[in-house]
């Protein structure tokens, strides 16, 4: 599984958008400092999403994370694949019994296909949308979540990347 945090907040997106001739569309803007955070996981051979809405990236959260991905999975064995965010190199974090933590080259997001996962949700659920409070911010992402997890075969296409899967073939077979 290859790991993330994308934070989420009360600032629009505000981008173009059909109309028919001659109206204008109006889109309102909001720039408010107040954020969520999605923390997720996915498997790349699957398209399987596991996420969570966390207030924080720190290193209590993302123990939070493991430990619900490890329940989740309990009969897995879990190569989890990070970044180098400091709550992942922490001491402190302690991965499950089930979970090996896997650490990413530093400074290389492009390696990491859950990136694309957080592009998807920004493109299909967040742009051009203002929420009242953060409140409502989490409830519209947790249902983009919930959505993206009830639909592997779409997060499979997204983050199955020919390089990966190549990598995953070549190891079980040798």
């Amino acid at each position: 599984m290859f790991q993330d945090e994308a934070r989420f907040g009360r600032i629009s997106d505000v981008r173009r958008c059909w109309a028919p001739k001659p109206l204008r569309p109006v889109c309102q803007g909001m720039l408010t400092h107040e954020y969520t955070y999605a923390y997720g996981a996915v498997d790349v051979c699957t398209g399987e999403l596991d996420s969570l809405i966390l207030p924080h990236v720190n290193t209590a959260c993302m123990q939070l994370f493991l430990d619900e991905v490890s329940a989740r999975h309990p009969q897995d064995r879990i190569i989890m694949v990070i970044d180098g965010a400091g709550w992942h190199r922490s001491d402190a974090l302690k991965a499950p019994e089930n979970i090996h933590l896997l650490k990413l080259p530093p400074d290389a997001p492009e390696l990491n296909p859950i990136e694309h996962v957080w592009d998807e949700l920004r493109e299909k659920f967040f742009h051009n949308r203002v929420f009242k409070s953060l409140d409502a911010l989490e409830d519209h992402l947790s249902i983009a979540l919930k959505t993206m997890e009830l639909d592997p075969s779409t997060v499979g296409s997204i983050v199955s990347w020919p390089w990966i899967i190549g990598a995953f073939l070549t190891s079980f077979v040798n």
